[in-house]
Protein backbone atom coordinates (compact mmCIF):
# COMPACT_ATOMS: atom_id res chain seq x y z
CA UNK A 1 0.00 0.00 0.00
CA UNK A 2 1.06 3.66 -0.32
CA UNK A 3 0.89 7.05 1.51
CA UNK A 4 1.54 10.21 1.13
CA UNK A 5 3.78 12.48 3.87
CA UNK A 6 3.40 16.09 3.86
CA UNK A 7 3.55 18.97 6.71
CA UNK A 8 4.84 21.94 7.82
CA UNK A 9 2.32 23.91 5.00
CA UNK A 10 2.58 26.82 6.74
CA UNK A 11 -0.29 28.47 4.91
CA UNK A 12 -0.41 32.20 5.49
CA UNK A 13 3.07 32.99 6.34
CA UNK A 14 4.19 36.45 4.55
CA UNK A 15 7.86 37.07 3.62
CA UNK A 16 9.13 40.34 4.36
CA UNK A 17 5.24 41.78 4.13
CA UNK A 18 4.72 39.99 0.83
CA UNK A 19 2.33 37.52 0.47
CA UNK A 20 3.11 34.41 -0.68
CA UNK A 21 -0.75 33.06 -0.46
CA UNK A 22 -1.02 32.50 -4.23
CA UNK A 23 2.54 30.21 -4.66
CA UNK A 24 1.43 27.92 -1.08
CA UNK A 25 -1.84 27.43 -3.73
CA UNK A 26 0.28 26.38 -6.37
CA UNK A 27 2.82 24.43 -3.80
CA UNK A 28 -0.46 22.75 -2.66
CA UNK A 29 -2.16 22.04 -5.90
CA UNK A 30 1.03 19.71 -6.83
CA UNK A 31 1.08 18.18 -3.78
CA UNK A 32 -3.10 17.14 -4.70
CA UNK A 33 -1.64 16.09 -8.14
CA UNK A 34 0.82 13.73 -6.69
CA UNK A 35 -1.31 12.20 -4.44
CA UNK A 36 -3.55 11.75 -7.31
CA UNK A 37 -0.78 10.90 -9.50
CA UNK A 38 -0.01 7.89 -7.50
CA UNK A 39 -2.67 6.40 -6.37
CA UNK A 40 -2.11 6.66 -2.82
CA UNK A 41 -4.24 4.91 0.00
CA UNK A 42 -4.63 8.00 2.39
CA UNK A 43 -2.63 11.31 2.91
CA UNK A 44 -0.68 11.84 6.18
CA UNK A 45 -0.12 15.81 6.96
CA UNK A 46 1.91 15.64 10.42
CA UNK A 47 0.72 19.49 11.21
CA UNK A 48 1.70 22.93 10.90
CA UNK A 49 -0.99 23.46 8.19
CA UNK A 50 -1.26 27.26 9.25
CA UNK A 51 1.12 29.64 9.97
CA UNK A 52 -0.59 31.69 12.70
CA UNK A 53 -3.06 30.38 15.19
CA UNK A 54 -5.71 32.95 13.86
CA UNK A 55 -5.46 32.41 9.91
CA UNK A 56 -7.19 34.31 7.63
CA UNK A 57 -10.53 33.35 5.90
CA UNK A 58 -8.21 33.47 2.07
CA UNK A 59 -5.79 30.54 4.11
CA UNK A 60 -8.59 28.71 6.13
CA UNK A 61 -10.11 28.38 2.35
CA UNK A 62 -7.05 26.85 1.00
CA UNK A 63 -6.20 24.41 3.46
CA UNK A 64 -10.41 23.23 3.21
CA UNK A 65 -9.72 23.10 -0.67
CA UNK A 66 -6.36 21.20 -0.92
CA UNK A 67 -7.74 19.01 1.90
CA UNK A 68 -10.94 17.93 0.23
CA UNK A 69 -9.46 17.97 -2.96
CA UNK A 70 -7.10 15.34 -1.02
CA UNK A 71 -9.98 13.16 -0.12
CA UNK A 72 -11.73 13.19 -3.23
CA UNK A 73 -12.40 9.54 -4.18
CA UNK A 74 -12.45 8.24 -1.13
CA UNK A 75 -9.31 8.96 -0.28
CA UNK A 76 -8.77 8.81 3.78
CA UNK A 77 -6.94 12.41 4.59
CA UNK A 78 -5.78 12.40 8.30
CA UNK A 79 -3.98 16.09 9.87
CA UNK A 80 -2.53 17.00 12.74
CA UNK A 81 -2.25 20.21 14.64
CA UNK A 82 1.47 21.54 14.94
CA UNK A 83 2.87 23.87 17.21
CA UNK A 84 1.35 26.67 14.55
CA UNK A 85 -2.08 25.81 14.63
CA UNK A 86 -4.76 26.37 17.01
CA UNK A 87 -5.84 22.65 17.99
CA UNK A 88 -9.27 23.60 19.75
CA UNK A 89 -10.23 25.23 16.43
CA UNK A 90 -8.80 21.98 14.40
CA UNK A 91 -10.63 19.89 16.60
CA UNK A 92 -14.14 22.28 15.75
CA UNK A 93 -14.01 21.16 12.29
CA UNK A 94 -13.72 17.53 13.28
CA UNK A 95 -17.43 16.75 12.40
CA UNK A 96 -17.72 18.81 9.05
CA UNK A 97 -14.12 17.32 8.10
CA UNK A 98 -15.49 14.02 9.04
CA UNK A 99 -18.00 14.46 6.48
CA UNK A 100 -16.15 14.39 3.79
CA UNK A 101 -13.54 11.61 4.77
CA UNK A 102 -11.18 13.97 6.55
CA UNK A 103 -10.18 13.50 9.96
CA UNK A 104 -8.64 16.11 11.75
CA UNK A 105 -7.06 16.06 15.45
CA UNK A 106 -6.58 19.43 17.08
CA UNK A 107 -5.62 18.09 20.77
CA UNK A 108 -3.94 15.07 22.23
CA UNK A 109 -6.78 11.85 22.49
CA UNK A 110 -7.00 8.52 23.84
CA UNK A 111 -7.11 5.78 21.43
CA UNK A 112 -10.63 4.84 21.42
CA UNK A 113 -11.45 8.73 20.84
CA UNK A 114 -9.59 9.43 18.04
CA UNK A 115 -5.63 8.98 19.07
CA UNK A 116 -5.59 6.10 16.33
CA UNK A 117 -7.14 5.71 13.17
CA UNK A 118 -8.30 2.11 11.18
CA UNK A 119 -9.20 1.94 7.96
CA UNK A 120 -8.53 -0.42 4.68
CA UNK A 121 -6.17 0.44 2.34
CA UNK A 122 -7.95 0.56 -0.92
CA UNK A 123 -5.48 -0.77 -3.19
CA UNK A 124 -4.37 -4.10 -1.13
CA UNK A 125 -7.48 -4.87 1.49
CA UNK A 126 -5.11 -4.75 4.50
CA UNK A 127 -5.68 -2.88 7.76
CA UNK A 128 -3.76 0.25 8.66
CA UNK A 129 -3.64 1.41 12.19
CA UNK A 130 -2.59 5.23 12.42
CA UNK A 131 -1.18 6.34 15.82
CA UNK A 132 -1.59 10.39 15.84
CA UNK A 133 -0.03 12.85 18.11
CA UNK A 134 -0.49 16.72 17.46
CA UNK A 135 1.83 18.93 18.91
CA UNK A 136 2.52 18.56 22.67
CA UNK A 137 3.48 21.91 24.90
CA UNK A 138 5.09 21.27 28.34
CA UNK A 139 2.11 22.71 30.02
CA UNK A 140 -0.07 20.47 29.10
CA UNK A 141 2.03 16.88 28.93
CA UNK A 142 1.45 16.18 32.19
CA UNK A 143 -2.47 16.34 31.71
CA UNK A 144 -2.53 14.23 28.37
CA UNK A 145 -0.01 11.50 30.42
CA UNK A 146 -2.68 11.48 33.30
CA UNK A 147 -5.69 11.60 29.81
CA UNK A 148 -4.66 8.83 27.61
CA UNK A 149 -1.74 6.80 29.40
CA UNK A 150 -3.52 7.06 33.05
CA UNK A 151 -0.17 7.66 34.48
CA UNK A 152 0.09 9.88 37.40
CA UNK A 153 1.86 13.23 37.18
CA UNK A 154 4.42 12.52 39.56
CA UNK A 155 5.56 9.67 37.93
CA UNK A 156 6.08 11.59 34.56
CA UNK A 157 8.23 14.24 35.23
CA UNK A 158 10.21 14.54 32.03
CA UNK A 159 8.49 15.75 28.86
CA UNK A 160 10.22 12.83 26.87
CA UNK A 161 8.63 10.21 29.26
CA UNK A 162 5.47 11.97 28.93
CA UNK A 163 5.42 11.47 25.29
CA UNK A 164 6.65 7.93 25.42
CA UNK A 165 3.80 6.68 28.33
CA UNK A 166 1.39 8.93 25.59
CA UNK A 167 2.59 6.81 22.24
CA UNK A 168 3.20 3.49 24.56
CA UNK A 169 -0.74 4.08 24.92
CA UNK A 170 -1.36 5.03 21.19
CA UNK A 171 0.68 1.90 19.95
CA UNK A 172 -0.47 -0.52 22.10
CA UNK A 173 -2.59 -1.89 19.34
CA UNK A 174 -0.51 -2.22 16.70
CA UNK A 175 -1.18 -5.88 14.98
CA UNK A 176 1.17 -7.90 13.06
CA UNK A 177 -1.52 -8.22 9.82
CA UNK A 178 -1.71 -4.33 9.75
CA UNK A 179 0.77 -1.43 8.56
CA UNK A 180 1.39 0.21 11.60
CA UNK A 181 1.66 4.05 11.38
CA UNK A 182 2.88 6.98 13.88
CA UNK A 183 2.13 10.30 12.92
CA UNK A 184 3.55 13.32 15.22
CA UNK A 185 4.24 16.62 15.73
CA UNK A 186 7.81 17.36 17.25
CA UNK A 187 11.03 17.54 17.66
CA UNK A 188 13.89 14.46 17.75
CA UNK A 189 16.77 14.89 19.31
CA UNK A 190 19.59 15.31 16.98
CA UNK A 191 17.30 16.90 14.02
CA UNK A 192 18.62 19.58 11.85
CA UNK A 193 16.43 22.58 11.97
CA UNK A 194 14.92 23.78 8.43
CA UNK A 195 16.04 27.42 9.53
CA UNK A 196 12.23 28.60 9.59
CA UNK A 197 11.04 27.28 12.99
CA UNK A 198 9.73 28.46 16.27
CA UNK A 199 13.33 27.88 17.86
CA UNK A 200 11.69 28.21 21.50
CA UNK A 201 9.02 24.85 20.76
CA UNK A 202 12.37 22.90 19.06
CA UNK A 203 14.83 23.03 21.69
CA UNK A 204 15.74 22.38 25.35
CA UNK A 205 12.90 20.57 27.18
CA UNK A 206 11.36 19.86 23.40
CA UNK A 207 13.18 17.15 21.77
CA UNK A 208 12.83 13.78 22.46
CA UNK A 209 14.73 11.10 21.96
CA UNK A 210 13.76 8.74 18.16
CA UNK A 211 13.87 5.38 20.84
CA UNK A 212 10.51 6.84 21.99
CA UNK A 213 8.80 5.17 18.68
CA UNK A 214 7.81 1.61 18.80
CA UNK A 215 9.94 -0.96 16.86
CA UNK A 216 6.69 -2.36 15.36
CA UNK A 217 6.27 1.41 13.67
CA UNK A 218 6.27 0.77 9.87
CA UNK A 219 6.63 3.99 9.21
CA UNK A 220 6.90 7.00 11.90
CA UNK A 221 5.68 10.77 9.71
CA UNK A 222 6.94 13.58 11.63
CA UNK A 223 6.38 17.40 11.40
CA UNK A 224 7.91 20.28 12.52
CA UNK A 225 11.59 20.28 11.55
CA UNK A 226 11.44 22.18 7.88
CA UNK A 227 14.03 20.04 6.39
CA UNK A 228 14.04 16.47 4.62
CA UNK A 229 15.70 14.40 6.87
CA UNK A 230 15.34 10.79 8.24
CA UNK A 231 16.45 10.42 11.79
CA UNK A 232 18.34 7.24 13.15
CA UNK A 233 15.93 4.92 14.94
CA UNK A 234 14.94 0.87 15.17
CA UNK A 235 11.97 1.69 12.52
CA UNK A 236 11.91 4.46 9.53
CA UNK A 237 11.23 7.87 11.18
CA UNK A 238 10.98 10.42 9.05
CA UNK A 239 10.70 14.12 8.34
CA UNK A 240 9.35 15.29 5.14
CA UNK A 241 10.41 19.39 5.40
CA UNK A 242 8.14 21.86 4.20
CA UNK A 243 6.43 21.47 0.86
CA UNK A 244 7.95 25.63 0.55
CA UNK A 245 10.45 27.47 2.47
CA UNK A 246 9.25 29.83 4.89
CA UNK A 247 12.02 32.07 5.01
CA UNK A 248 15.72 32.75 3.55
CA UNK A 249 17.11 30.70 6.70
CA UNK A 250 15.98 27.57 4.50
CA UNK A 251 17.11 28.89 0.47
CA UNK A 252 19.09 25.62 0.71
CA UNK A 253 16.22 23.51 1.46
CA UNK A 254 15.17 21.05 -1.21
CA UNK A 255 11.32 20.81 -0.75
CA UNK A 256 9.24 17.46 -1.37
CA UNK A 257 6.92 14.90 -0.72
CA UNK A 258 7.35 11.60 0.90
CA UNK A 259 5.68 8.49 -0.53
CA UNK A 260 5.87 5.21 1.38
CA UNK A 261 5.03 2.19 0.03
CA UNK A 262 4.66 -0.60 3.34
CA UNK A 263 3.01 -3.88 3.59
CA UNK A 264 2.58 -5.90 6.87
CA UNK A 265 5.99 -7.29 8.51
CA UNK A 266 8.17 -5.17 6.11
CA UNK A 267 9.24 -1.51 6.71
CA UNK A 268 8.68 1.18 4.62
CA UNK A 269 10.00 2.47 1.86
CA UNK A 270 10.30 6.09 0.80
CA UNK A 271 10.43 7.85 -2.23
CA UNK A 272 11.23 11.61 -2.31
CA UNK A 273 8.78 13.39 -5.27
CA UNK A 274 10.40 17.26 -5.71
CA UNK A 275 7.87 20.05 -5.60
CA UNK A 276 8.68 22.63 -8.28
CA UNK A 277 5.90 25.06 -7.70
CA UNK A 278 6.97 27.86 -5.37
CA UNK A 279 9.40 31.01 -5.96
CA UNK A 280 13.00 30.25 -4.39
CA UNK A 281 14.44 32.20 -1.93
CA UNK A 282 17.86 33.28 -2.49
CA UNK A 283 21.13 35.63 -1.20
CA UNK A 284 23.16 37.18 -3.10
CA UNK A 285 25.86 39.77 -2.16
CA UNK A 286 27.84 42.59 -4.19
CA UNK A 287 28.53 46.16 -5.28
CA UNK A 288 25.33 47.68 -7.15
CA UNK A 289 27.81 47.30 -9.75
CA UNK A 290 28.44 43.61 -9.28
CA UNK A 291 24.26 43.33 -8.51
CA UNK A 292 23.57 44.67 -12.29
CA UNK A 293 25.47 42.27 -14.12
CA UNK A 294 24.18 39.41 -11.71
CA UNK A 295 20.51 40.32 -12.21
CA UNK A 296 19.66 38.32 -15.57
CA UNK A 297 20.71 35.26 -14.08
CA UNK A 298 18.42 35.45 -11.06
CA UNK A 299 14.95 34.95 -12.83
CA UNK A 300 11.96 35.48 -10.04
CA UNK A 301 13.43 34.16 -7.19
CA UNK A 302 12.48 36.34 -4.32
CA UNK A 303 16.03 37.93 -2.56
CA UNK A 304 18.09 38.63 -0.06
CA UNK A 305 20.58 41.50 -0.70
CA UNK A 306 23.97 42.27 1.07
CA UNK A 307 25.09 45.03 -0.74
CA UNK A 308 29.49 45.23 -0.65
CA UNK A 309 29.13 49.22 -0.04
CA UNK A 310 28.74 51.74 2.98
CA UNK A 311 25.37 53.21 3.24
CA UNK A 312 24.30 56.29 1.08
CA UNK A 313 20.25 57.61 0.84
CA UNK A 314 19.10 56.36 -2.14
CA UNK A 315 20.95 53.02 -2.21
CA UNK A 316 18.52 50.88 -1.15
CA UNK A 317 15.90 52.24 -3.89
CA UNK A 318 18.91 51.81 -6.60
CA UNK A 319 18.86 47.68 -5.32
CA UNK A 320 15.21 46.97 -5.46
CA UNK A 321 14.88 48.98 -8.74
CA UNK A 322 17.39 46.31 -10.27
CA UNK A 323 16.41 43.42 -8.26
CA UNK A 324 12.57 43.65 -7.92
CA UNK A 325 12.45 40.39 -6.58
CA UNK A 326 14.66 41.99 -3.43
CA UNK A 327 12.58 41.91 -0.42
CA UNK A 328 15.37 42.78 2.43
CA UNK A 329 18.40 44.74 1.07
CA UNK A 330 21.37 45.19 4.52
CA UNK A 331 24.80 46.55 3.97
CA UNK A 332 27.30 44.00 4.11
CA UNK A 333 28.57 43.88 7.25
CA UNK A 334 32.00 44.78 6.15
CA UNK A 335 31.00 48.23 5.17
CA UNK A 336 28.49 48.66 7.94
CA UNK A 337 28.99 51.05 10.86
CA UNK A 338 28.98 50.37 14.18
CA UNK A 339 25.59 50.81 16.01
CA UNK A 340 26.38 53.31 19.18
CA UNK A 341 23.10 54.73 19.57
CA UNK A 342 19.61 53.37 19.76
CA UNK A 343 17.47 54.27 16.56
CA UNK A 344 14.56 52.76 14.86
CA UNK A 345 15.49 50.14 12.21
CA UNK A 346 15.38 51.33 8.77
CA UNK A 347 14.09 48.22 7.71
CA UNK A 348 10.52 48.97 9.34
CA UNK A 349 8.92 46.93 12.82
CA UNK A 350 6.26 45.87 10.26
CA UNK A 351 8.77 43.99 8.18
CA UNK A 352 10.76 42.11 10.62
CA UNK A 353 10.05 39.85 13.63
CA UNK A 354 9.87 40.35 17.41
CA UNK A 355 12.51 38.39 17.30
CA UNK A 356 14.92 40.33 14.58
CA UNK A 357 13.73 43.34 16.97
CA UNK A 358 14.57 42.23 19.88
CA UNK A 359 18.02 41.23 18.93
CA UNK A 360 18.55 44.70 17.30
CA UNK A 361 17.54 45.80 20.57
CA UNK A 362 20.13 43.87 22.42
CA UNK A 363 22.74 45.36 19.78
CA UNK A 364 22.43 48.77 20.75
CA UNK A 365 22.75 48.21 24.35
CA UNK A 366 25.91 45.51 24.28
CA UNK A 367 23.82 42.63 25.17
CA UNK A 368 25.51 39.42 23.57
CA UNK A 369 23.78 36.11 25.27
CA UNK A 370 21.63 33.97 23.81
CA UNK A 371 19.69 32.45 26.64
CA UNK A 372 18.02 36.18 26.34
CA UNK A 373 17.11 36.12 23.09
CA UNK A 374 16.08 32.34 23.61
CA UNK A 375 14.10 33.29 26.37
CA UNK A 376 11.99 36.28 24.90
CA UNK A 377 10.88 33.60 21.96
CA UNK A 378 9.77 31.12 24.54
CA UNK A 379 7.74 34.50 26.26
CA UNK A 380 6.46 35.39 22.99
CA UNK A 381 5.88 32.16 21.59
CA UNK A 382 3.83 31.44 24.94
CA UNK A 383 1.99 35.00 24.36
CA UNK A 384 0.79 34.12 20.78
CA UNK A 385 0.98 30.64 19.83
CA UNK A 386 -1.84 27.79 20.57
CA UNK A 387 0.28 25.84 22.91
Amino acid sequence: MRFLHTSDWHVGKTLKGHSRLDEQEQVLREIVGIARENEVDAVLVAGDLYDTAAPTAAAQQLVVRTLMGMARDGIPVIAIAGNHDHAATIDAYRPLAGAAGITLVGSPRTADRGGVVEFTARSTGEPVTVAVLPFLSQRYAVRAAELIARTPAEHTGAYDQQLRDILASLTAGFRDDAVNLVMAHLTVLNGKMGGGERTAQSIFEYAVPASIFPVESHYVALGHLHRRQRMEAPCPVHYCGAPLAVDFGEQENEPVVCIVEASPGTPASITDVPISAGRRLRTVRGTVAELSVLAPSLGDDFLRVFVKEPARAGLREEVTALLPGALEVRIDPEFAAPVTVSRPSEAGGAERSPSELFGEYLGTRGVEDQRVEQLFRRLHDRVTGSG
